[in-house]
């Protein structure tokens, strides 16, 4: 039991992570990526080869995944500049289906279907004993470090900048902000935190095939960020642990209830989701933990000098 609830708490770490980065793109930045399962290919593809085909060490292996995963959001997000909203979405979605589509197509390079097996794991034979338990401290430690890259770049004048774009691209080139800059920006750097999970995802199951990178998985993590609050770091990281915990919590459910199948389990598993999701978005619309409001502050007007106010306060009398 012990070992199973290990598990699910890394893999938690590595979808927060994802949904961190996703979290950037949507929540912070305003664009809609329906193709996050995509990015999460390339970062544990890029990994994946790189170790066991280049001959990269491990982290070499996942600063690739992380680092690749980021150039092709940037770039599609360039390629796409000119697309708006529901189209940009779309196309998103179409990328991230291209990636699966050639994963598992392009035999010589992927192993098709049959996917890539023994990748490597970092410090294997150091804490070989109890390395379950290493990987999930590593994991939270990678999820703590996106968090706070997160934070940073929420709280900085970069992050202002993306919610203005998020609030009204025009207005926002009116004062003078390059729009396309800041999109492609902030699209990498969230492709860099997905690469990056795709990496973590990779090195735990030591094994990946392109039936894992299903459009289902970018619904959870799109649930996770709204489930939390859109734009919120925070909120971000509880919506995945209650989206991880509905999911795992579920499959005990046929040993519980009498006359339940896997299909039903399935179905069930669903359902509750969605009935969750809705209960959240009626009681609380901004999701759990909301987006914090960044308060600026002005400077104060200069005062006048007490001679000068003294010569005034006189003219007034005198009038």
């Amino acid at each position: 039991m012990l070992s199973y609830v290990v598990a699910m708490l890394t893999l938690a770490a590595i979808y927060a992570t994802m949904a961190l980065g996703l979290n950037v793109m949507w929540g912070m930045a305003g664009m809609v990526n329906f193709g996050v399962a995509g990015f999460f290919a390339i970062g544990a593809y890029a990994a994946a080869l790189g170790e066991t085909r280049l001959g990269l060490p491990i982290a070499g292996g996942m600063l690739a995944g992380a680092a690749l995963t980021a150039a092709v959001a940037g770039l599609a997000c360039l390629g796409l500049r000119r697309l708006r909203d529901d189209y940009f979405a779309i196309v998103t979605l179409g990328i991230a289906e291209v990636v699966r589509t050639v994963a598992d197509n392009e035999i010589w390079l992927t192993h098709g279907s049959d996917g890539v097996s023994n990748i490597p794991q970092p410090l294997r034979g150091l804490f070989a004993a109890h390395y379950d338990l290493f990987y999930l401290a590593l994991c939270v430690v990678l999820t703590a470090a996106s968090y706070a890259v997160a934070e940073a770049a929420r709280a900085a004048p970069f992050g202002r900048v993306l919610r203005a774009l998020r609030d009204d691209p025009q207005v926002a080139a009116v004062a003078g902000k390059n729009v396309v800059w800041f999109q492609v920006r902030a699209f990498a750097l969230g492709g860099a935190m997905i690469g990056l999970a795709g990496a973590m995802y990779g090195q735990f199951t030591q094994y990946i095939t392109p039936d894992i990178f299903v459009p289902l998985l970018t619904i959870y993590i799109f649930l996770a960020v709204t489930l939390g609050g859109k734009g919120s770091n925070t909120g971000t990281l509880l919506g995945t642990v209650i989206v991880v915990l509905v999911l795992e919590s579920t499959r005990f459910a046929a040993g519980i209830l009498p006359g339940i199948g896997a299909v039903q389990i399935a179905a069930g598993r669903g359902m509750l989701i969605g009935v969750c999701f809705l209960a959240i978005l009626q009681l609380r619309p901004g999701g759990m933990l909301a987006e914090p409001v960044l308060r600026v502050r002005r400077a104060a007007p200069p005062q006048a000098s007490r001679s000068g106010g003294g010569d005034q306060a006189s003219a007034a009398s005198d009038t």
